[in-house]
């Protein structure tokens, strides 16, 4: 609770948002320079080419890992209202 107190003091007290997360941007971005050319033998237009293709797949996967989550999460609420439903319905009380 002190972390995001301490997080949204920071935040409110930053005028330039964008300023303040660009090193994390560009150290993300490098990695994924790294991880298509490891050897650095690429041209460097390439490279940030080929850099900008993986981190959308990275954040791809995440959205789809994300939407999985949520479609488990969905049907095991759904499967939890019917078993309370049909608990109802011969009698019993839902369970809590």
């Amino acid at each position: 609770m002190r972390a995001s107190i301490a997080a949204h003091d920071s935040w409110a007290q930053t005028s330039d948002r964008s300023a303040r997360t660009a090193p994390a941007r560009a150290a993300l971005m490098a990695k994924f320079e790294r991880q298509v050319d490891p050897d650095g033998t690429l041209p460097p237009d390439e490279r940030a080419r080929r850099a900008e293709h993986a981190r959308k797949a990275h954040f791809a996967r995440l959205a789809l890992k994300s939407a999985r989550a949520r479609r488990r999460s969905r049907e095991a609420a759904s499967e939890a209202a019917e078993a309370d439903a049909e608990l109802s319905a011969l009698g019993g009380g839902a369970v809590a």
